[in-house]
């Protein structure tokens, strides 16, 4: 099975249910998914809450700043996504960190990837950011890895004994030595940054990780090309797929 990816719901299940909510979460772990990743940001009180936009405006609908705004503010509104869903998801609200790996603990997926957001340490700072969300992060044990576009929270991760993965933000020899420097185990690359067959990827000590498709067969190309990991919105349509499903995750707990 070397050339079938592992498959990482992307933010959940965004195919299904609002993004980096604690329901989609929850049904991308019920349907198999191998690795669940979830954005962080933090609120304007030092709390981290699982969203990726530091503003509300695509979630909820409203102009409402995440880094300016307490949490307990944020969290009287609904980030059920109306503009895709209606009022399907009128209920759901912004979870906080604690609570999104409090979920997956239940039952945890063999990978846990948590992003820090680039938004929040501009505004905020590496110490102030990073070290709530790994103090939060530490009870994911050996299924947690941090991941972040940017290196010094990758550098501070490794040093706090995590596993890492680091985000590229181009296909370019600058980013090859930053990742051999940086030496994550994961790496990830955003699907349309990859250089087209036959080019062959970087080595080094990490595993790739390419974002996102929902299509079962650029996956197994993906995977052919010596991808490991493949992230998705679609976790459940593209564990329909027979041979895809065969690295499929049945959770303990």
């Amino acid at each position: 099975m070397a050339d079938i990816p592992i498959l990482v719901a992307h933010r959940g299940w965004p195919a299904r249910y609002p993004e980096n909510s604690l329901e989609g979460i929850a049904a991308a772990m019920n349907v198999g998914a191998c690795g669940i990743e979830f954005d962080v940001q933090l609120t304007a009180d030092g709390v981290p809450v699982v969203v990726h936009d530091d503003n509300l405006r695509r979630t909820a609908g409203i102009d409402r700043g995440v880094l300016d705004s307490a949490c307990a503010d944020l969290r009287r509104e609904s980030v059920g996504e109306p503009a895709r869903f209606g009022t399907a998801f009128a209920n759901t609200r912004l979870p906080t960190l604690k609570e999104a790996i409090d979920l997956v603990r239940k039952r945890p997926p063999p990978l846990v990837f948590v992003e820090i957001k680039r938004a929040s340490l501009r505004r905020f700072g590496l110490e102030r950011v990073a070290r709530p969300i790994l103090e939060t992060s530490a009870a994911l044990g050996k299924h947690g890895v941090i991941i972040s576009f940017d290196p010094e929270t990758i550098r501070m991760a490794k040093q706090a004994g995590f596993r890492t993965g680091w985000a590229l933000e181009s296909w370019s020899e600058e980013q090859r030595l930053i990742a051999l420097d940086l030496a994550p185990e994961f790496l990830f690359c955003k699907i349309a940054r990859l250089p087209p067959a036959p080019a062959e990827l970087w080595q080094g000590p990490w595993k790739w990780i390419v974002y996102e498709t929902g299509d079962p067969a650029l996956a197994l190309a993906l995977a052919g090309r010596g991808i490991a990991y493949v992230e998705t919105d679609a976790i459940g349509e593209m564990l329909e797929h027979a041979e895809l499903r065969r690295k499929g995750c049945v959770h303990g707990g």
